[in-house]
């Protein structure tokens, strides 16, 4: 079992490795991602060499994802040291059309990202899209969230509500003492404000519902990976409930993040889980199963995205949908998620 940690703890060492007392997993987010490794005047070229590589494997990110009604809108912050990515995106759920800005800054420039989850405001500002987001005190002591961005055809105030005793599932996945990834995910969120296309206004409405969905990423990541993770949120048999999946990147080092949230409460599901789906055709059914997991997601849009800068590369298919199944509780105690909006995505990285 991966243990729980309970108390404030930083991620790495002062060499810049590891933390061996981070690995766990919490409800809270309670890691300090102090990725800054020390610098020394006498270190040798090996040395050198070494933090030169570390620091092309840092990568950190702010990703939001948020689903109402009639529209899914997603931004993301990134940074990987030689070059920052930044994007705003727009689904009309209706139609189909989407609405897409991205911004590329080399060396990450103008990016601010904290090191620990709501400590600060995040900032990004490239080309044609700016992003910020700022903590500020809510009910609970987790501070709530302003979200706003600016782009040539979308502007984005939102506010997103962190109820007091929601609980996020935050994970430390060891890949080796150079190479891991601290992760907050945050999901079943109530969100409210406003998003303008073009002229127009989208009133995004908490008691409508909508819901947010975070994920906080801070590490240092293989050159090559493959992912696949999930969400949904909603109100099923009077419970908010937030489903939380993910797979393959995690897969045998020990760590899951796999979660169910009832009433903000995290249910931890310390199994590696099977995912399935068609590669040839993602709108079609994705099933993720385990001891006690047996869900599907029923896509009704597929977004794909695809970079290849040489040795730079990312393939994206996100697949925005309805989940059905359930999911066993804490208690032994099997809990529908039937219709709960939501995604599943495969992602392969070469960065």
């Amino acid at each position: 079992m991966l243990a729980e940690i309970t108390t404030p703890v930083d991620l790495c060492l002062p060499s810049g490795a590891l933390n061996p007392a981070a690995v766990g997993w919490t409800r809270a987010p309670l890691h300090r991602a102090n990725l800054r490794q020390a610098t020394d005047v006498r270190e040798t070229l090996t040395d050198a060499l070494g933090r030169a590589a570390m620091w092309s494997r840092t990568k950190r990110w702010e990703y939001w994802c948020v689903v109402t009604p009639t529209h899914v809108l997603t931004l993301t912050v990134s940074s990987l040291n030689y070059a920052g990515h930044h994007q705003v995106w727009l689904l009309d759920r209706t139609t189909g059309e989407e609405i897409d800005c991205t911004a590329t800054a080399p060396l990450a420039r103008d990016v601010r990202m904290p090191s620990r989850w709501g400590a600060g405001p995040v900032r990004a500002r490239s080309g044609s899209v700016a992003i910020a987001i700022d903590p500020y005190p809510g009910d609970g002591p987790r501070p709530d969230v302003r979200i706003r961005a600016i782009t040539p055809r979308l502007r984005v105030d939102l506010t997103v509500e962190v109820p007091a005793g929601h609980e996020c599932l935050g994970v430390v996945v060891p890949w080796s003492e150079r190479l891991f990834q601290y992760t907050v995910k945050d999901v079943a969120l109530p969100v409210g404000g406003s998003i303008w296309l073009d002229e127009d206004e989208i009133q995004v409405d908490a008691a409508a519902p909508s819901w947010a969905v975070s994920d906080y990423g801070r590490g240092r990541w293989p050159y090559s990976v493959v992912w696949n993770w999930g969400a949904g949120s909603g109100v099923v048999d009077g419970v908010v409930t937030g489903l939380q999946l993910g797979g393959k990147w995690t897969d045998d080092t020990g760590s899951t993040e796999n979660a169910l949230v009832l009433d903000g409460q995290v249910h931890y599901l310390d199994e590696d889980l099977s995912w399935a789906y068609d590669v040839a055709d993602r709108t079609a059914p994705w099933f993720v199963t385990g001891w006690r997991v047996q869900v599907r997601l029923q896509p009704f849009h597929e977004r794909v995205a695809s970079t290849n800068l040489g040795f730079v590369s990312s393939t994206t298919a996100q697949c925005f949908g309805t989940w059905t199944g359930w999911v066993v509780d804490d208690a032994g105690t099997r809990r529908r998620v039937d219709g709960l909006v939501g995604f599943a995505e495969e992602v392969a990285n070469r960065w």
